[in-house]
């Protein structure tokens, strides 16, 4: 039993030896070797399987592959005096695990270093350039010109034309805090900024702009209307007197025919029997201008009773 209880001590001291003898290097790490806070020897970049001294050496690990960054959104001020909300971020890595050790030995405190690095190298960015310039990268013609306000395009293209763009914005940031990484290990890969937005009251302030600037647009087009409308009546009665003046030309015109027809029928049935037209056109007067209700007082020898006094 005693031989046993030996043995199995001396498993589990040689497992426990080994255990803090061998290490193993990912390919996505990388290790510095120190003894009691020393380096010891250069860096295991490569991976594979490593040894060191057991209880006295320690095997500190870093990452070998890319790391994220993101900033938190800060409220800067652009060179035109408009406060905007900028949200940026980056992609790093550890190129020199001795230097990094040396200076900020982890990864949290890493991210300090780009916190105070990175964030006063956009803001410089950002305070040195004008809105449009954090914002486009180009004077490339946008496809969503407004409707109505195209009287307007040319002179807001000549004011807001790009001369520095958001992505060298992003490069004179790298420029300006990639060395000053440098010093600590570290490799400044990219930045980008992920999005840029008004503060609420610059916001209310663009709303306000666009409403009114769609009110105009909405005035306009309603003035025009007005205009087509009244154009239409305008046609439209003209129209309708051409219409009405031709109507009553053609009217006239058939009129002055059709009395000229009936002049010259009347004309030729007086001259076969002037006697009978005469007493035919009394007649009609008779009919006309008489009735039971109608009282008349004339001479018995006017002209309008001849064909009556004959009647018995």
């Amino acid at each position: 039993m005693k031989i046993k209880g030996v043995f199995l001590v001396l498993v589990a001291i040689t497992v426990i030896v080994v255990f803090n003898t061998a290490y193993i290097v990912d390919e996505t790490e990388q290790v510095v070797i120190t003894q009691f806070g020393r380096i010891i020897g250069e860096p295991k970049i490569l991976p594979g399987l490593g040894f060191k001294l057991p209880f006295v050496q320690k095997a500190n690990f870093f990452h070998k592959n890319l790391l994220e960054w993101d900033g938190d959104p800060g409220q800067i001020p652009t060179l035109d005096k408009t406060y905007i909300w900028v949200d940026t971020f980056a992609r790093w890595k550890i190129v020199d695990p001795v230097k990094f050790f040396k200076t900020v030995n982890n990864p949290i405190n890493a991210m300090g270093k780009l916190n105070d690095i990175i964030d006063p190298a956009v803001r410089n960015a950002i305070t040195s350039h004008h809105l449009i310039e954090a914002v486009r990268k180009s004077n490339r013609e946008l496809d969503t010109a407004e409707i109505g306000l195209e009287d307007t395009q040319e002179d807001k293209r000549d004011t807001y034309m790009i001369r520095i763009g958001r992505e060298k914005i992003t490069q004179g940031i790298m420029k300006q805090a990639k060395p000053k990484l440098d010093l600590f290990g570290i490799e400044l890969v990219d930045v980008k900024i992920k999005r840029i937005n008004y503060v609420e009251q610059v916001r209310k302030s663009v709303y306000g702009r666009m409403i009114a600037e769609r009110k105009q647009i909405a005035e306009k087009f309603r003035a025009e209307g007005k205009g087509e409308a009244q154009k239409i009546l305008g046609e439209k009665e003209r129209d309708l007197k051409q219409i009405s003046s031709e109507a009553y030309r053609t009217a006239q015109e058939l009129k002055g025919k059709a009395d000229a027809e009936a002049t010259i029928l009347y004309a030729k049935a007086y001259g076969v029997d002037p006697e009978f037209y005469s007493f035919i056109k009394t007649l009609e007067i008779y009919n006309t201008s008489l009735d039971e209700k109608s009282t008349i007082v004339l001479s018995t020898d006017s002209e309008l009773f001849k064909y009556l006094k004959g009647i018995k």
